[in-house]
């Protein structure tokens, strides 16, 4: 007998970027690769860190001693490296058809990229920007600072208890959390994160919306 999918209400999504709409491993692990071996450290743990978070936080988790001003700098380098790199840039499954779901209902990204890179690896993907962009240039803290996550359900106009945030990683979720979101893991990368709800990929959800506005997110198995 077929498991009944597991619904969850909201009235506004927060959608993260790399790892959930859009997946950009291939260019993450290029850019970190070359900018951990330069600085003479492991590039699995520095790849164990980055997901999610800014360059320069990054930077700064891996090298606590290092002056703000030469993580800030490389960060400029890196996020070039990154605009100027789509190679492999692709959409997770069921991106497409989960963003034009959501066509005309509250919606906003919310991603540790700057506003170029993030338009540039919507497009690589072939995917629709949402229409309230949260970006690195928005917020003053990286995630897990929960600061974009409140920008964005603010810019929506709803109380973060009302919002679900899409995310894959430790520091999203994180983020989610501490802002008072309730979060949907997306891929394999979350499920070590123990989000209030799991998906393998976007395949897995469907959305509706009812008359006053709620939306219901349904997983299926």
């Amino acid at each position: 007998m077929p498991t009944a999918p597991l619904q969850l209400t909201a009235r506004a999504l927060l959608l993260d970027m790399d790892g959930t709409l859009v997946n950009s491993d291939a260019v993450v692990e290029r850019c970190w690769h070359r900018w951990a071996e330069q600085h003479g450290l492991d590039p699995a743990a520095a790849l164990a860190v980055a997901h999610g978070r800014q360059g320069h936080a990054t930077m700064a988790e891996l090298l606590p001693d290092r002056p703000v001003e030469l993580n800030l700098a490389d960060n400029r380098r890196m996020l070039a490296a990154e605009r100027a790199d789509t190679d492999g840039v692709v959409p997770i499954p069921g991106a497409a058809a989960f963003l034009a779901a959501l066509n005309g209902l509250p919606h906003a990204l919310v991603t540790s990229a700057d506003e170029p890179l993030a338009r540039i690896r919507m497009g690589a993907a072939d995917l629709p920007m949402p229409p309230v962009l949260v970006t690195a240039e928005s917020v003053g803290a990286s995630k897990p600072d929960p600061e974009g996550f409140l920008k964005g359900a603010a810019a929506l106009g709803f109380a973060p208890a009302d919002c679900l945030a899409f995310e894959d990683s430790d520091a999203g979720i994180t983020a989610a959390r501490a802002a008072g979101i309730r979060v949907i893991g997306i891929g394999p990368r979350a499920t070590a994160h123990r989000p209030d709800a799991h998906a393998a990929t976007l395949d897995n959800i469907t959305v509706t919306t009812t008359p006053d506005g709620t939306l219901t997110i349904s997983i299926h198995p």
